[in-house]
């Protein structure tokens, strides 16, 4: 890679000792970190899941298998396949095989129903989905649309070690949760035996993954990312911790695998140095601290909200904190006071850091050593660069400690919108990543988020437009109109709150309208709260202004 001139990157000064002002990373994709893993440590545990154990060898094995299924399947280079599943070993062997040969990776959250689901499927068309069981009912429309969509199904069990697998299985049957695989379908097992070159489809600037993320419209929108873009970022990542050992660290990955942050920090990462990857499906922070007692990670990835929970749980006495030394926090602000009660408890390292989807997602984070100021997201990751602009005409650069919109550069930025380039032109000008957040930069480079220029809703580290909670609130017959906006919350960062104007003659209660969300849309996106009003704030052509509505709850500096 052609080396960037150092030229206006006063962060430079503040790296740690140790990280490079720029890396190296034009060639490859993701598998072959796995593939490199498999060779230097073949034998050392790659995954625990639940006690069920695969080292590198098997995991390179199961993903070259699973490859050669999906060709059986029909599926080749530049074909999309998405994935539906939570943090557990098929979703890492599918990744890998899926990257293998050459094909795109469509993320899809598991705690997505039909109607999100069915966006991103339309949108994608991708040949194959692979989810587990249990999630059947919520496509079962979508096959039907979509006839020639091949859907792969699997068990959670089926990566389980015995006797949970079989205890876990009766418990759903006896729960009456269980469901049988549709005959039409395949099962994720039915692998077959690999045969094929490892480089082949090896090309850095091909798409690898479709990165799902909606906007202020609440439209999904998928971000393309590259070969070259998660393997610089994931190398981008790697640089920032100097010192490290390949094959000798434990990483505790519950951030989702589906949401760009954990792909990059809590998978590619952790193949790339060959440590082992603890997985666990969902962020519960019993499970969690039982996972930190048994098997004392190094590394812990999570947001604020995590460590926030971790701090208050009771259990967290019981539990000796010290392998854990190094922690990147993301997706939303973290509080100052977690950082000094962390730090005192663990000994180690937690820091802020910040990224976005269209960016695989890394480009800054605070020296784990260095100086960690409060409130600053930190200095822009190796081979990245960042600036203020003016946000009016996004050009004219803004001077140290001015406000403006952030933008960045790098190798990791993705190439633009799947199939929608009047949005892709409107945030990429010139090479230049438009982020639509406000920020500030100090004389040393430290960057602060001052407000979101867009209105999207972070709850617990993920995104929630306010557009598809209204369209849900549309749908009710008895709501003539409907906004939403992120309010505070202790536990989740924000939190979904609506408002509604009833029709004339309608009544309704606060649960009710809660409760019209069940099955429509992810959990984390209902709203929490629910305030009736007789009519809403709007401009002068009738559009309702959530700013204001925030503004009212927040004070006027929720708005930039």
């Amino acid at each position: 890679m052609e080396k960037s001139s150092e030229n206006g990157r006063i962060w430079l000064k503040v790296y740690d000792k140790g990280v490079p002002p720029d890396i190296e990373c034009d060639a490859g994709k993701p598998y072959d970190f796995l593939k490199y893993s498999a060779e230097k440590v073949p034998d050392r545990v790659a995954v625990i899941f639940f006690n069920y154990k695969l080292t590198y060898r098997q995991l390179k094995e199961r993903a070259d298998s699973f490859a050669a299924f999906l060709r059986m399947l029909g599926v080749s280079k530049g074909d999309r396949v998405a994935i539906d599943l939570p943090n557990c070993p098929q979703y890492i062997i599918a990744f890998q095989a899926i990257n293998k040969i050459g094909a795109v990776v469509t993320q899809i959250s598991p705690t997505y129903f039909e109607v999100e689901i069915g966006r991103i499927i339309d949108d994608s068309k991708p040949k194959v989905l692979i989810l587990f069981d249990d999630l059947i009912p919520r496509v079962e429309g979508i096959v039907k649309k979509h006839s020639e969509l091949v859907v792969v199904a699997t068990s959670i069990e089926d990566y389980l070690a015995f006797p949970l697998n079989s205890l876990y299985r009766m418990q759903r049957k006896r729960n009456k949760k269980f469901v049988e695989i549709p005959q039409k379908f395949r099962k994720f097992n039915e692998h077959t035996s690999f045969s094929g070159d490892d480089n082949e489809n090896n090309d850095p600037k091909a798409l690898a993954v479709l990165q799902y993320t909606g906007g202020t419209t609440g439209i999904p929108k998928g971000a393309m990312l590259t070969n070259r873009n998660l393997v610089c970022n994931t190398i981008q990542s790697v640089a920032t911790l100097p010192g490290q050992g390949f094959g000798k660290d434990v990483m505790l990955s519950v951030i989702p695998f589906f949401h760009v942050f954990g792909m990059t920090v809590a998978m590619n990462f952790p193949i790339r140095i060959g440590a082992t990857m603890i997985l666990q499906p969902k962020p519960d922070v019993d499970g969690i601290l039982k996972l930190i007692k048994k098997y004392k990670p190094s590394f812990f990835p999570g947001v604020p909200t995590l460590y926030g929970g971790i701090l208050l749980n009771r259990n967290i006495a019981n539990v000796d904190m010290k392998s854990v030394k190094y922690c990147i926090s993301g997706s939303a602000p973290l509080p100052v006071e977690i950082i000094e009660k962390w730090d005192e408890i663990t000994g180690g390292h937690l820091v802020e850091g910040y990224g976005l989807t269209e960016a695989s997602p890394v480009t800054h984070v605070n020296p784990l050593y260095g100086k960690i100021k409060a409130g600053s997201i930190g200095i822009p990751v190796p081979s990245t660069y960042g600036k203020i602009v003016d946000p009016e005409d996004g050009a004219k650069e803004m001077p140290i400690g001015a406000e403006g919109e952030l933008v960045v550069k790098g190798p990791q930025v993705m190439e633009g919108y799947y199939n929608n380039p009047e949005e892709t032109s409107g945030v990429l000008k010139d090479g230049w990543l438009h982020t639509g957040d406000i920020a500030k930069m100090d004389e040393e480079g430290y960057f602060y988020i001052v407000d979101r220029k867009k209105d999207v809703i972070i709850v617990g580290g993920f995104n929630v437009y306010p557009r598809e909670v209204e369209e849900i609130l549309y749908q009710n017959p008895k709501i003539k109109e409907a906004a939403a906006i992120g309010v505070k919350d202790e536990a989740h960062g924000e939190v979904v709150k609506a408002f509604v104007v009833l029709k004339d003659g309608q009544t309704a209660t606060e649960q009710e309208i809660i409760d019209f969300f069940q099955g429509k849309i992810a959990k984390f996106k209902i709203p929490r709260s629910v305030e009736f009003r007789k009519e809403l704030p709007k401009t002068l052509v009738g559009k309702i202004l959530r700013r204001e509505l925030r503004e009212e709850k927040q004070g006027p500096q929720a708005n930039a």
